[in-house]
């Protein structure tokens, strides 16, 4: 057995492999969830309109689509490893609940997608226009069905019901109560509308890159304004979501609203003001150079003047989250979201006077909040994840109780490996791609697909008709009886 001391270290270490690993992750399924469903629009207009700006632009984004899901996949493989390695007691507690839920992921949503995948990016030329649109949906379909499984088992860790324990193990006993757990909605809610945002920031940003270089053809002003159409309408949507969804984590987790807000104690009869910035201090167990908004603390939170939420000192120390990383990440997210919402805005101005393409200062912008849709989502989960401590099954199972029994050692040399190795491979992945996205649509033709009219090996063809030399008299003489 390892000591307490290297016990403390080896948690430490697990928790910042496992991190690792899933921050990298938990981009490229975001982008994958939006492009997908950005591509069945695109196929959809297509059909419906025959304007060759929405082809030429389904078959430029699907080589963005196949470089996501292609690291997407790898890197999700990695950490079904870890649950097993370096989670094996939490495995062992919980795996009769979060076990079945990512088989039934893999089962439903991953074999969906593999199946009508290949349909998607390479039968264009080779299926009928209604099939191959079918194979579009399925893949956009099996994102969101994806999404709803991880969703659903994270959040049965956040807020679990529907079971019981036996033996010191999780035994379910109503699987729609494990699945539709209270905070569940909220959080599937929240991720694919995050998803969603994080892709058309991404299309924006493309699009303003490409904008501000004079290229300023249909296919290009098309990218950017279903972007920006796709953000003024998502992002107010997603802060309603976002308000709904703290009302909820307030009413089954309130250390973590605390420690979010950075709120340590009530005043009988005040209201609780909304601590802008600040530097909560979990030793000194106050937030120093807090700056305050009065009433807008209960009016955010409770929908009232004077209505107050738990403090961090109503809980034992030993139950609290660390308010002073959870205070900053959120603040970032609802700082980003602000700008997001601000965008959205912006480019409904713009449009109305009919300045949306030519507005650089607005196109600088838009091209510097390409990335800020992933920072959010990064720190929303962050946020998630280091407000449930020290839990990881809330309220059941302690993480500490959870970790394997690796060495820290082990545990430093694989988490070097893992940082090598990731920023080796998804960099060079993330570089390719960035660099198809530089490139920009193939417009005019057919987006880089061979057109079956004019490439005869596209065609349904009789046998022997691809051989080069004609069977004829001239080239077998004996074939005349001579």
């Amino acid at each position: 057995m390892i000591t307490s001391a290297s016990a403390l270290s080896a948690l430490e270490l697990a928790r910042i492999q496992f991190g690792f690993t899933v921050s990298f992750h938990i981009i490229f399924p975001a982008i994958t969830i939006g492009l997908a469903s950005y591509l069945a629009v695109l196929e959809g207009l297509w059909l419906w309109k025959r304007d060759t700006v929405y082809r030429d632009l389904y078959h430029f984004w699907s080589k963005v689509f196949a470089i996501n899901f292609g690291m997407g996949v790898v890197s999700g493989l990695v950490m079904a490893y870890e649950f097993g390695t370096n989670w094996s007691y939490f495995t062992t507690f919980a795996g009769s609940v979060t076990g079945p839920l990512l088989t039934y992921e893999v089962l439903t949503a991953f074999f969906l997608e593999a199946g009508f995948l290949g349909v998607m990016l390479f039968g264009w030329n080779k299926v009928g226009p209604g099939l191959h649109f079918f194979a579009t949906l399925m893949v956009a379909l099996g994102t969101l069905i994806s999404a709803t499984w991880i969703l659903a088992s994270n959040s049965w860790m956040q807020t679990p019901q529907g079971f019981e324990i036996v033996n010191g193990r999780v035994i379910p006993v109503d699987w729609l109560k494990v699945v539709f757990n209270p905070s569940f909605p909220y959080r599937l809610a929240h991720m694919v509308l995050a998803s969603f945002l994080a892709t058309g920031l991404f299309v924006g940003a493309s699009a303003a890159w490409h904008l501000l270089r004079g290229r300023s053809s249909p296919a290009i002003r098309t990218m950017l304004s279903m972007a920006m159409w796709l953000i003024a309408v998502l992002a107010p949507l997603q802060i309603l979501v976002g308000d709904q969804h703290g009302l909820n984590t307030l009413k089954y987790q309130p250390a973590k609203i605390a420690a979010v807000e950075g709120h340590w104690q009530n005043t009988p009869g005040e209201s609780v003001p909304l601590i802008l910035f600040g530097w909560p201090d979990m030793a000194a167990e106050t937030t120093r150079f807090a700056l305050e908004i009065p009433y807008l603390g209960s009016l955010v939170l409770t929908h009232s003047l004077d209505g107050q939420i738990p403090g961090l000192k109503e809980f034992p120390p030993e139950d609290r989250p660390n308010s002073t990383v959870v205070f900053w990440t959120f603040r970032i997210m609802v700082g980003l979201g602000m700008l997001m919402l601000a965008l959205g805005a912006w480019s409904l101005w713009l449009r109305w006077k009919k300045d949306l393409f030519s507005s650089e200062l607005f196109l600088r912008a838009a091209l510097v909040m390409g990335p800020t849709g992933l920072i959010a989502l990064l720190a929303g989960w962050l946020t998630t994840e280091i407000g449930r401590q020290p839990w990881i099954v809330y309220g059941i199972m302690r993480t500490k109780d959870a970790v394997s029994n690796h060495s820290a050692l082990a545990l430093s040399i694989t988490l070097t490996a893992f940082i090598v190795l990731y920023f080796a491979v998804f960099g060079t992945g993330v570089a390719y791609m960035l660099k198809v996205v530089a490139k920009g649509p193939d417009e005019g033709g057919s987006g880089g697909q061979p057109d079956p009219d004019t490439d005869p090996h596209l065609r349904p063809a009789r046998p022997l008709s691809a051989v080069e030399t004609k069977i004829d008299a001239p080239a077998f003489p004996n074939l005349r009886g001579d």
